[in-house]
């Protein structure tokens, strides 16, 4: 009886455990970053992601201030971002500002030149990408083609390895 517990446990954390989370197909591989508005946290200025330039590659982070796992990723972002400072990252939500905006300031996005913050107030990626969940991350390359998205957690250094391979 005790072996088939031991069994049990172990197969149980086994497949919990991944070292690197799986990409989702969206059938938007290889286009264009689509050209939307951000509100940034100063409540007036609009960021057009249009207006980003190529050179470097980009992390779209989609999320909810709410969200457990989008906290958790953020967290561990944020204690890699030392290591990240070659990657553009557009951090951005669809919920109230307010909510957004101590989001920012809990994880003091101001402290970092790579990183832009800001409110989907359209709801534009929402209805583009129809994410099944979030948080939902999407690299672009350098010429800003996207390269690959992700549903879930996903790890700083997965996220750090495929920006820098692109």
């Amino acid at each position: 009886m005790k072996r088939i517990i031991i069994v049990g446990l172990s197969l149980c954390l086994l497949s919990c455990h991944r070292n690197y989370r799986p990409a989702i197909k969206t059938g938007f591989e290889g286009t264009t970053l689509p050209a939307f508005n951000i509100l940034l946290s100063d409540s007036t200025t609009q960021l057009n992601t249009a207006s980003i330039p190529e050179g470097k590659s980009i992390v779209m982070l989609f999320y909810s201030p709410q969200c457990p796992y989008c906290r958790a990723e953020m967290t561990n972002i944020m204690k890699n971002m030392s290591t990240m400072a070659g990657i553009r990252f557009y951090i951005f939500t669809n919920f109230p500002f307010g909510q957004f905006k101590a989001f920012a300031e809990h994880y003091q996005f101001y402290k970092y030149a790579n990183i832009v913050a800001g409110q989907d107030y359209t709801n534009f990626f929402m209805e583009h990408f129809k994410p099944l969940g979030i948080p939902y991350t999407a690299i672009y390359t350098k010429d800003k083609k996207l390269n690959q998205a992700f549903m879930g957690l996903m790890p700083a250094d997965q996220i750090k390895s495929i920006a820098e391979n692109d």
